[in-house]
C-alpha cells in the first residue's frame, strides 16, 4: 500500500520501506481508505484550489504593498484610494471560503494595478538608463 525509500547523498546508503496490509490494516481497512478517498476526492481538491488561491491573493497583496512603500509616490490620491479600496476588497474576500470571490477580487485588483506597475517598470527604465549615451547603451546591450 506505502512504498518508502530514501538515500543518504554522501555515504550513498539506502533504505527502502513497505508498510502492507498485514502489518496492522487488515481488507477492510484498506477497503475502508480506498472509499474515503474516492468519497472526499472532490471535497479535497476544492479546498486545495481555495487554499492556492488564498496563497496566491496573499502573494499579490505583499507585492502590492511593497510596491506602494517604494513607489507609491506614483499615484495620484484617487488612484491610491480605489487600489485601497481593492486590496481591501481582496482581503475580505481571502478571509472567507468562496475561491470565485477571491479569484476575481485578485483579477480585480490586478486589472486597476496595472498602470501603477508600467509607471514603476518606467520609473525604473528610466534611472537605469539616466546618463548613458547610445553608445554606452548600445555596448551593455550587445553584451
Amino acid at each position: 500500500m506505502l512504498a518508502v525509500s530514501a538515500e543518504e547523498r554522501t555515504t550513498g546508503v539506502a533504505q527502502r520501506i513497505e508498510v502492507k496490509p498485514s502489518y496492522g490494516l487488515s481488507h477492510d481497512d484498506m477497503a475502508d481508505m480506498l472509499y474515503d478517498s474516492l468519497e472526499y476526492a472532490e471535497a479535497d481538491v476544492t479546498q486545495r484550489l481555495l487554499v492556492e488561491a488564498r496563497v496566491e491573493a496573499r502573494r499579490n497583496l505583499l507585492a502590492l504593498e511593497a510596491a506602494l512603500a517604494n513607489d507609491g509616490s506614483l499615484l495620484a490620491a484617487a488612484e491610491r484610494a480605489t487600489l485601497d479600496a481593492a486590496r481591501s476588497h481582496l482581503e475580505a474576500a481571502v478571509s472567507g471560503e468562496d475561491r470565485d470571490a477571491i479569484n476575481a477580487a485578485a483579477e480585480a485588483l490586478e486589472g486597476l494595478s496595472k498602470p501603477f506597475a508600467e509607471r514603476r517598470m518606467d520609473r525604473g527604465i528610466r534611472e537605469a538608463l539616466a546618463g548613458l549615451s547610445v553608445g554606452e547603451l548600445e555596448s551593455r546591450v550587445g553584451e
